[in-house]
This record gives C-alpha cells, structure tokens and sequence, in this order.
C-alpha cells in the first residue's frame, strides 16, 4: 500500500478567503485559479503495519504542531473511506520556495491526497479526490483537477469540489514568478477575515466577478481574464489589511513590481500582475512577451522564472517514489 504523486501549485485568479467550517474548509463562495508549472510537490506515502506510529516529513523536516494537524485531517479522512487503521509514512519535497505566496499548501496537500487514495486502493475521480485535499487546503482542490479550475463552495462533499474549466488559454499564458522573499501564513488571515468591515463588500461583488471570470475563460478573453485577477488581488488585500491584525503582507518590491507591470501595459505589453497572500507577485503575460516581461521584472533585483500552466495530479511511477 505505497504510492507516489506530484501536483503543481496554484495561483488564484479570483480567490476565497474566510472559511464557512474551518474543520472541513468550507469556504464562504466559489474560487478560480491556474496551476503553474514546471513547479511542483512530489510525495510518496505508505501504509505499513510495522510502523509504530504515523511518520510526516516535509523538505526533510520532521512535521509537528498545526501542520501535522492539517495532514492528520486529510490522513483520517481516507483512512475512514478505506476502512483502515493501518499507520502511514509520509515523505513530502518541493522544488519551489514554500511560504512566500507561491501556493506551496495547494500543491502539497493535492499531491498527498493524490497519493494517499493512490495507496489506499480509493477509486475516485479526480473531482471526488479534490474533496480529500480540501480538508488540508482549500487550494489544494484545484491543484488536484489542475489546469484552470473552479472550486465550488457548499457543505459538503458533494457540492464542495473542483472542476476543471476548459480555456483557450492554457496554451498562451505565461507566468512570471518573482519572489519577494517575506514569510507569511494564510490560515490567520482566514481566521480573521470576517472581521474586516470590508469583507461584507467582498461577499457582495464576488459572484459577480466569478461569473465574468468564468465566461472570459471560456471565450478566451486574456485581457479581461487577467484584468480580473488582478483587480481581485487588490480586493483581497484590502480585506487582510482591514482586519484586526491590519497585516500588510506586500514589499517595497511587490509594490516596485507593480508600477513596472503597470509601465509594461501602458507600452502595449500584455501584463497583469497578481498576488495570492503573501509579498512574491505572479506576472501574467503571453509567449510572445514573456522574456521581455521577466527582464524587466528582474530589473527590481527578485529572483524571477518562467511558468506555464500546469496540469493535474498524478500517480508517478515507484521508479520516482522518495522511499
């Protein structure tokens, strides 16, 4: 009973934010995103009965404290749907910064999930698979269906789960990464999110933007698309900001990058800067631009790359298992 699996991370495009049930990650409404490759998590678990107890590593760290909670969920979760009470080793890598708003949970717990049903024998698709990754990150449910995916608010399994949305867009986008190195924690500004006096004024437009979202995806309109994403970004961080932590999570380069971003458009280069929680900022562009964007991103002194879109989560060979 051991499997190996690798997810890519996600950025959000129209983000949830708040939790309806913290237990289950139920958020408060829908929320859209694009999976970024080449960057991934890979992990290889086992359920071995000559274990004297449960074993989580992440990047060669022995896991404890909230994050082994938040394995533990998703553990529990199919060891329950497997009618198992088989103890588990899990060895978890990423070959991406972690904690720095690249979307490092949403790959980490979509590739366990992955892994984990993998294991266990569970038969699932890919959008019942997403609801096992929910319960450790409610971006991780995208990660599992990959690509550009909507992950659907309700409470329960059976509404509360990611489909993928087909997009003409997925061959054209590119992404510029460029990390700006500050260390964050999205649980809190969940935790908190409705008690900003913005959040309300979040709840109130969202379904008009997811839906605008959604049909210029289908359309594959990548001016309005990315020109959502964006706005959303400032949404969010205005809804963090009010909280009462009032956590202002940008750099001076995140806001530096954001004027370059702007400077590009107004030269009639396709950019569009997005930010999930955290300082490190997505630059959305085309083929055509991407190395012209990425100089010019670079000039603010980050350390920038170059993704495209990614795909699901996947069973790897054990010829790739990290145990």
């Amino acid at each position: 009973m051991k499997a190996t699996a690798r997810a890519h991370p996600i950025q959000g495009l129209v983000k949830y934010h708040g939790m309806r049930d913290a237990d289950l990650r139920l958020p408060y409404h829908d929320s859209i995103s694009v999976c970024t490759a080449p960057s991934n998590t890979t992990t290889t678990v086992e359920f071995d009965e000559s274990l004297d107890g449960d074993r989580y590593v992440v990047d060669s760290e022995r896991v404890d404290g909230r994050g082994r909670e938040r394995i533990e969920a998703v553990v529990a979760h199919v060891r329950e749907r497997a009618e198992t009470d088989l103890p588990v080793r899990f060895e978890s890598v990423n070959d991406f910064p972690t904690n720095v708003g690249f979307g490092s949970s949403s790959s980490g717990f979509a590739a366990a999930a992955r892994a984990l049903c993998a294991a266990a024998d569970l038969d699932l698709t890919l959008p019942e698979i997403s609801t096992v990754a929910r319960r450790g990150s409610a971006s991780a449910a995208r990660a599992v269906t990959g690509g550009f995916s909507d992950l659907h608010a309700g409470l329960n399994d059976e509404d509360c789960r990611s489909e993928r949305i087909d997009t003409g867009l997925e061959d054209e986008l590119r992404i510029v990464s460029a990390l700006v190195p500050a260390y964050k924690e999205t649980e809190e500004a969940h935790r908190e999110a409705e008690a900003s006096h913005m959040f309300e004024a979040r709840l109130a437009h969202i379904h008009g933007q997811l839906a605008e979202m959604r049909d210029a995806l289908r359309t594959g309109d990548f001016e309005r698309t990315f020109e959502l994403a964006e706005g959303d970004s400032l949404s969010l961080a205005a809804t963090t900001m009010t909280g009462p932590a009032g956590w202002v999570y940008w750099q001076p380069a995140t806001l530096e990058i954001f004027d370059v971003v702007r400077d590009l458009r107004e030269s009639g280069v396709p950019a569009y800067f997005s930010t999930d929680t955290g300082a490190s900022v997505y630059v959305n562009t085309t083929a055509e631009y991407a190395e012209r964007v990425e100089s010019a991103v670079a000039d603010c002194g980050v350390e920038t790359g170059v993704w495209e879109v990614g795909g699901p989560a996947r069973v790897l060979d054990d010829s790739e298992a990290l145990f």
